[in-house]
């Protein structure tokens, strides 16, 4: 499914349509055919479908974000290309191949912090390059320590999780997975649980490595705002069960002044597309 222009007379909208219709030479890494995701009835509970044929795709290094109500399937989505779930119908393929299980191409920000308590930050960060068995002991230290600094933490190198704020224990967590290399970074709702002001800093830092390390990024949020900064692509997601109602290129320049009459255009565009006032 190729990206739909917003069909509105702003200059953003016209701006974007004229994108969408020009060539993308970056490739193909994940394509969705028309997938369902229905959950088996249990003893207290029904059959329950939560995405009903949907279809999109995600070009390589492009950062795409899943929009949508809150338990619309967007975040069932993102476990399914993360080889957590698979779907009960369609088609759900990565470089070409249908999605048998997780891997070490793609690594998951949950949003729950999920730390070790014994284990400190610069533990915390190495542990998945450990378990990986493909990096030295010195490379280990050394990543961990670049992505310490990147994401100002320095200084917290020999802290516990139990002293952390929770924006830090999220940044411990965004590390932990960035430095084992990953293709893919899921992100799944990561700063629902932060205040305004650290849910800020930190897109303003995701938005920062997302360029410096052009890699695929899939985000799940229900936050309009989140979406509309971060997002090379926004995916649509309707109400359960989850359809795609527009997929949409942002190509808007970083950082984006989220006060200007474009954006604000673009914020009310999306609200109403997914009924948030």
């Amino acid at each position: 499914m190729g990206a739909n222009p917003v069909s509105t007379d702003t200059p953003i909208r016209e701006h974007r349509a004229q994108a969408d219709a020009a060539s993308r030479p970056a490739p193909k890494v994940v394509q969705a055919r028309h997938i369902g995701k229905t959950f088996p009835a249990t003893r207290t509970a029904s059959p329950l479908t939560a995405i009903e044929d949907v279809s999109f795709e995600v070009h390589q290094g492009e950062f795409t974000v899943f929009l949508g109500p809150s338990g619309c399937g967007k975040s069932t989505t993102l476990y399914m290309i993360g080889g957590f779930e698979r779907p009960t119908a369609g088609e759900l393929m990565l470089h070409g191949r249908a999605i048998d299980g997780p891997g070490p191409d793609r690594g998951i920000v949950f949003q729950d912090f999920i730390l070790f308590p014994w284990r400190t930050v610069l533990g915390n960060i190495a542990f998945g390059m450990e378990v990986a068995k493909r990096f030295g002991a010195d490379e280990i230290r050394e990543r961990a320590q670049r992505l310490i600094d990147r994401l100002n933490l320095s200084g917290f190198e020999k802290s516990f999780p139990n002293t952390l704020s929770g924006g830090m224990k999220q940044r411990v967590a965004i590390a932990r997975t960035l430095a084992t290399d990953p293709e893919f970074v899921l992100m799944d709702e990561p700063f629902a649980s932060l205040d305004a002001q650290t849910r800020d800093r930190l897109i303003g830092d995701i938005e920062e490595v997302a360029v410096e390390q052009k890699k695929t990024f899939l985000f799940v949020t229900h936050d309009v705002r989140e979406a509309i900064r971060l997002a090379d692509r926004i995916v649509v997601f309707s109400q359960r069960p989850a359809r795609i109602i527009e997929d949409i290129v942002v190509d808007e320049p970083r950082p984006r002044d989220m006060y200007a009459d474009s954006m604000r255009d673009f914020e009310r565009y999306l609200r109403s597309l997914i009924r948030i006032d």
